[in-house]
């Protein structure tokens, strides 16, 4: 019997913009350590490229072959089932390979940067040497004193840097104390140093409610017989989804299994990873835009090596190369923020975790309060397993909710007013029992515009033609959108008229400092995306909060989910109407979970909590319903509309959006887009016309967009890619989003 013939040929993937499969010889010395997922080094005309090896074979119709240089990096970057998963996310999502790779593998893979080396400390003399000798220096030499104190303190292997700096002192008498043999230096790899980092005492498994274990029971049945399955949890809010993952994973690791834990936001993330700290002694990887790339980097090869076993971050985690992955939870799986909206492929990170799970027959288990419509209906179909969790756990109750109608606030008042004065009654009444409320405003920013009350002109940004929003502790006004910012103008520039200028509007900083000029007693935290800039910084925030140095936390929608904290008991929506004023088919749904989602900040523990939601709109249905917390109410309805007028989950969206310099021609490109896929496409697509975007102009670039309608994405997706490929024009891009989260944006 032949021995199986070495694969003579590969097919490479490059890391640059070209759409295709090339074809390099593979010399005989690197036979035996080319793999499907390597990364090489080819010729590329008169220079060199760095590419990925896709696909490997004995014969090739291409003459004249190179040879490949050299192997990269080992050992081979891409599991099995992120081979299948990049193929199916470049077909399904009609985006080229080499993009698909160029989100999947991390920055020092594509980059091959070398490993970060460091000089460390170790004692050449015993401990108890060592602590005569500093009492000896205490005198004399009281810098080389503080560096044996800090290493006794801290013990071998501390790092130069991190020596000094806890010794308070410079490297200088490390030096001197090498040179005396009584420390010596090792080079070894950089660790990173997580920003927050605590210990933790382990915590045994809660015992579970009837409605939790019968969840629980239904996923580990799927673990157990090593069969893929997607479960969708939902559980109004603190019913102890979480409990049910913890319980989950612990089952995976008895298995010797992986486990990537997926949450929208950075914010949640530090939250997770202290409840899976307090139960798990596992060493544990955080990957999210906020970790340093050296953090980044560290846990990428750890994760490899299975040195760790649990992943927690945001979307892009679901890459991580983590083999035998048995369980992927996709924590509050209706978020947007699972969904990529800055640049190709616009893939939403929970459908990628599914399809992942699929590949490596692992479970997904989906959870929320507020499922999004897809999920749920793919609960009722039967395509995911549905278990339902009604009630709050131990004597924890669903909060008490009050709608407050503003008109008659504003009425009362003669005039505008942020706070109606049930909610501030409220608040007081926290103050006094030394309880913890939550506020939430979704607009950051001290005020939402400036106007000229004579001719009605709005301070805009130049680039992107939006109204700036004032920051007042910048005394600046902004650009959300590019970042433009300049100070306000006292007058007028259109009329030019004496009249001083107008602000409008309130943010989440307005909020804060209007409170405290009401109750100047009130401890105040404001968490929104001008506090939170700092790496650490939620970490910081939430830790003070928890610990009780706030009496108030003021934020945006990044304090709305999935946050537990015991002693609130009051919960404030200052302006649910907010999310309706946009016009897209899905604002009924995010008025929803948000009002629902926050409110469930509230009395999540055995104090009772209370929700005031402050609104224009009183008798508003999906309102109502978010106050009751009824989501099968709103599914029903809401599903009835969607269905009426064809949107998902009863089709599937595509939009294709062109952004360019000079708005007619970008228009026009438009309409030529438009006219060329309905002559490509099957009758069964229905086309919108071709419109301007939300945001018509962002840094000076016209944004028009069409959309297109279908039960399948897959029968559009060789025009799709072949527009995407083919589709070039100097000064005009072209993106293609599958599923978009908006119509509108």
């Amino acid at each position: 019997m032949h021995p199986p013939q070495k694969p003579q040929y590969a097919g490479i993937i490059l890391d640059r913009a070209v759409d295709k499969v090339l074809d390099y010889a593979i010399p005989v010395n690197l036979q035996d350590k080319i793999r499907i997922g390597s990364r090489v080094v080819i010729p590329l005309k008169t220079s060199t490229a760095k590419g990925t090896v896709w696909q490997l074979s004995s014969t090739t119709s291409i003459p004249g072959v190179k040879p490949i240089l050299e192997i990269a990096i080992e050992p081979s970057v891409l599991t099995e089932d992120l081979i299948q998963l990049a193929k199916w996310m470049s077909h399904y999502y009609a985006t080229p390979l080499y993009k698909i790779l160029k989100i999947i593998l991390p920055d020092h893979i594509k980059e091959h940067q070398k490993q970060m080396i460091e000089k460390r400390v170790v004692s050449l003399v015993p401990q108890e040497e060592l602590s005569a000798l500093a009492l000896s220096y205490q005198a004399k030499a009281p810098s080389r004193a503080a560096i044996l104190y800090a290493l006794l303190k801290k013990g071998d292997l501390i790092s130069v840097s991190n020596l000094a700096k806890e010794a308070k002192t410079s490297i200088a008498p490390i030096n001197t104390l090498v040179k005396q043999n009584i420390l010596s230096l090792q080079e070894s790899p950089r660790e990173s140093s997580p920003v927050f980092e605590a210990d933790y005492f382990l915590s045994p498994p809660k015992n579970l409610s009837l409605e939790q274990m019968n969840a629980f029971t239904s996923i580990a049945t799927d673990m157990k017989k090593n069969s893929f399955n997607t479960h969708l949890i939902y559980g109004v809010t603190g019913s102890g989804k979480t409990e049910i993952y913890l319980q989950a994973i612990d089952l995976a690791l008895s298995q010797d299994k992986g486990v990537i834990f997926l949450v929208p936001e950075v914010a949640l993330a530090t939250q997770t990873l202290e409840r899976l700290k307090s139960r798990f002694a596992e060493k544990i990887a955080v990957l999210h835009h906020r970790v340093s790339s050296l953090e980044r980097k560290n846990d990428w090869h750890k994760i490899q090596s299975k040195e760790v076993r649990i992943i927690v971050g945001a979307r892009s985690a679901i890459f991580s190369p983590i083999p035998n992955l048995g369980l992927i939870i996709i924590d509050e799986e209706q978020e947007t923020s699972y969904k990529q909206s800055g640049g190709s492929p616009y893939y939403n990170g929970r459908d990628v975790a599914i399809m992942r799970a699929k590949f490596c027959k692992a479970v997904a288990v989906l959870g929320s309060a507020t499922p999004s419509l897809e999920s749920y209906q793919n609960a009722i179909l039967g395509k995911y397993t549905l278990s339902t969790l009604t009630h709050r756990p131990n004597t924890a109750t669903l909060p008490k909710v009050h709608i407050v109608d503003m008109k008659e606030e504003f009425m009362r008042k003669k005039g505008w007013t942020l706070f109606s004065d049930p909610l501030l009654s409220a608040i007081k009444k926290r103050l006094k029992l030394g309880e913890q409320s939550l506020l939430l405003l979704n607009r950051r920013g001290y005020h939402t515009s400036q106007v000229c009350l004579q001719c009605s002109y709005a301070s805009k940004c130049p680039q992107c033609e939006t109204l700036l929003t004032f920051h007042l502790d910048e005394n600046k006004l902004h650009c959300h959108l590019c970042g433009y910012q300049i100070p306000p103008p006292r007058n007028c520039p259109s009329c030019k008229s004496e009249t001083p200028m107008k602000f409008k509007g309130a943010g989440t900083e307005k909020v804060e400092k209007a409170l405290y000029s009401i109750f100047p007693e009130c401890r105040i935290l404001r968490m929104d995306a001008d506090t939170t800039k700092k790496r650490g910084s939620h970490e910081t925030l939430f830790k003070k909060f928890r610990s009780g140095k706030a009496d108030v936390l003021v934020g945006t929608q990044m304090i709305a989910k999935g946050l537990h904290f015991p002693s609130v008991t009051l919960v404030g929506v200052l302006n649910a109407d907010t999310a309706l004023s946009i016009p897209d088919f899905r604002a009924s749904e995010s008025l929803f979970q948000l009002v629902t989602q926050v409110a469930g900040r509230s009395g999540r523990s055995d104090l009772p909590g209370e929700v005031f939601i402050q609104t224009l709109s009183p008798t508003q249905p999906t309102l109502l319903q978010a106050a009751d917390q009824n989501y099968t109410s709103f599914f029903t309805e809401e599903s009835q509309i969607r269905q009426l007028f064809d949107y998902p989950p009863f089709t599937h969206l595509i939009k294709i959006i062109l952004t360019g310099p000079d708005e007619a021609l970008t228009k026009q490109k438009a309409e030529e887009v438009r006219a060329s896929l309905i002559q490509k496409l099957p009758p069964t697509f229905t086309f919108l016309p071709v419109s301007p975007s939300g945001h018509a102009k962002i840094e000076n670039r016209y944004r028009f967009q069409f959309l297109l309608k279908s039960p399948k994405v897959l029968l559009a997706s060789s025009a799709l890619l072949e527009l995407q490929n083919r589709f070039y024009h100097a000064h005009i891009q072209l993106c293609i989003d599958i599923d978009p989260s908006s119509t509108f944006f």
